[in-house]
């Protein structure tokens, strides 16, 4: 897999699901060879200016890919395959 990513965040308010989702998207990341870290922020303010309402969120290159939902391994995979 070619990798262009060059950043990957979990953002969030530091609950459960959050780290869920960094915990599976750093699990993701390994599982798809990518040596691209992946950072967590609480900062609610990179969240208001990514114009979302719902945390968590995935965002990869300061998109947002996923809001809301912690998920499952697989379909965090499968946003990184296809957003990179």
């Amino acid at each position: 897999m070619e990798n262009k990513i060059t950043k990957i965040q979990v953002l969030g308010s530091g609950c459960p699901s959050c780290h869920k989702l960094f915990e599976l998207t750093k699990q993701a990341v390994k599982e798809l060879n990518i040596s691209d870290e992946v950072e967590y922020t609480d900062d609610i303010k990179k969240i208001i200016e990514m114009g979302v309402m719902q945390m968590p969120v995935l965002a990869i290159n300061g998109k947002p890919v996923m809001t809301g939902s912690a998920s499952d391994i697989e379909r965090i995979k499968q946003l990184i395959k296809d957003n990179c």
